[in-house]
């Protein structure tokens, strides 16, 4: 019975990454906490600084974050998060990003400047420690052509 005295070191800080609002600093005059959405936020402003960056998110929540968007007062901060999951912890974030590509880019070196660019941002606004950053590109967006519209319409200009 004596191993019940283990049983306290699997209580690590790490396994509170389910709490809602997470310690950033705390002295004698009091603590400072961080929600998950507001590193949220600030990794999803940060990623679309970089020129490149088209959009956040996947096709689903694109189309989501579209019609939210339309709803009176539903898109407020709505668009900051699309794309964007994270893990905070009391002293690190890990940050996950889904992000669509503006076609050209080089999409290694644009991943790269996102991923700095993130870790910074979050880094100086809230003192967290930001481990990882892990980006998926899911689609790349093509710049619509202008040459549509001058095409003679299909077989209705040829029948009079």
């Amino acid at each position: 019975m004596s191993e019940s005295t283990a049983t306290p070191t699997t209580t690590t800080p790490t396994a509170t990454a389910s709490s809602p609002a997470r310690l950033a600093d705390e002295t004698s005059q009091g603590k400072t906490t961080i929600a998950a959405s507001v590193v949220q936020k600030i990794a999803g402003i940060a990623a679309r600084e970089i020129s490149g960056v088209h959009s956040m998110g996947g096709g689903v929540s694109r189309a989501f974050g579209a019609i939210r968007e339309r709803i009176p007062g539903g898109g407020t901060g709505a668009a900051n998060i699309t794309g964007v999951q994270v893990e905070v912890g009391e002293k690190q974030a890990a940050i996950d990003l889904d992000i669509v590509v503006e076609y050209g880019a080089s999409i290694v070196e644009l991943a790269r400047a996102v991923r700095r660019n993130v870790i910074t941002a979050v880094e100086r606004m809230t003192g967290l420690e930001v481990i990882e950053v892990n980006i998926a590109v899911n689609d790349i967006h093509l710049p619509t052509a202008v040459d549509e519209d001058a095409q003679p319409p299909v077989q209705s200009a040829r029948v009079e």
